[in-house]
């Protein structure tokens, strides 16, 4: 998929969306250090493709919970030529997963093509700007607190309805400085300032957010709530991910962002079987 396509899908999503995941961070909870140089991600990278990726998410900073942030110039040292050396041989759609402005219009200089912003327009009161003058893609995620903090005793009188209404607000705010909401995805933020509770329940009730009208990221994969629910390491999670990925399809998702892709891909093929979808 290249950014012409994403953008047609965009505004009338069909089939499901594979987002592949590629941190280049030496601390992320799954991965970290593993693409330590660019040759190592750009194989990576290719590797994801080859196996069904559609969207390539990168990341220079871990927001894993009690993580703490990097400056900007290390970030964009990380990530900014790993995306020129992509850019070389492939047209892959690409986001850059950072609330950092700075990071984001570097990122999209070096033609990314959507913002991923964990944040959801909260932490940098120049992103929406920035998104609005390079009219890409914006993905708005839901997170309750810092990464610092975010896993530090969350609660909710109302889940899904604080979700939503974050997500209202949100939406307004990108619309009034121009964003379209054809160019909005939601992201419910898993495992982001959640109860392993919160997860299951963001999962179950998905179809709640999915009626706001706008396309549904999740992005589930190998993290804690599945970890100590079956008592799994890591790297032991692929079954209980695949489990998530099921349940949020047949309840509205159109994204998913993962790190095992070949899985991800048969398991959205047997998904999309189920719920009719050729």
């Amino acid at each position: 998929m290249n950014d012409s396509e994403f953008r047609s899908w965009l505004q009338s999503p069909s089939r499901t969306l594979i987002m592949g995941i590629l941190n280049l961070t030496p601390d992320s909870f799954s991965d970290g250090g593993h693409y330590d140089s660019i040759q190592k991600a750009l194989d990576h990278t290719m590797k994801m493709i080859e196996c069904g990726a559609d969207i390539i998410d990168i990341g220079g900073e871990s927001t894993r919970p009690g993580s703490k942030p990097i400056s900007i110039n290390e970030e964009i040292d990380r990530t900014i030529p790993v995306i020129e050396e992509i850019r070389k041989i492939s047209d892959c759609v690409i986001s850059i997963d950072s609330y950092k402005s700075e990071v984001v219009k570097a990122a999209l200089n070096a033609n990314a093509n959507i913002a991923n912003d964990i944040s959801g327009l909260t932490f940098d009161e120049n992103m929406v700007k920035l998104i609005s003058e390079k009219k890409v893609p914006l993905i708005i995620m839901h997170m309750k607190g810092k990464p610092l903090d975010m896993q530090k005793n969350p609660s909710y009188n109302n889940l899904i309805k604080e979700i939503c209404n974050f997500f209202s607000k949100q939406i307004l705010l990108a619309n009034s400085a121009g964003i379209d909401s054809q160019n909005i995805i939601l992201d419910p933020g898993i495992g982001f300032g959640k109860r392993v509770e919160d997860n299951f329940e963001i999962i179950r009730e998905l179809q709640q957010i999915c009626a706001m009208g706008l396309p549904v990221l999740i992005g589930p994969s190998r993290k804690s709530f599945i970890g100590e629910t079956l008592s799994a390491p890591t790297a032991d999670r692929i079954e209980g991910t695949m489990a998530t990925i099921t349940a949020s399809l047949m309840n509205g998702a159109k994204i998913v962002r993962v790190h095992d892709i070949k899985e991800t891909q048969r398991t959205v093929s047997i998904s999309e079987r189920i719920m009719g979808f050729s």
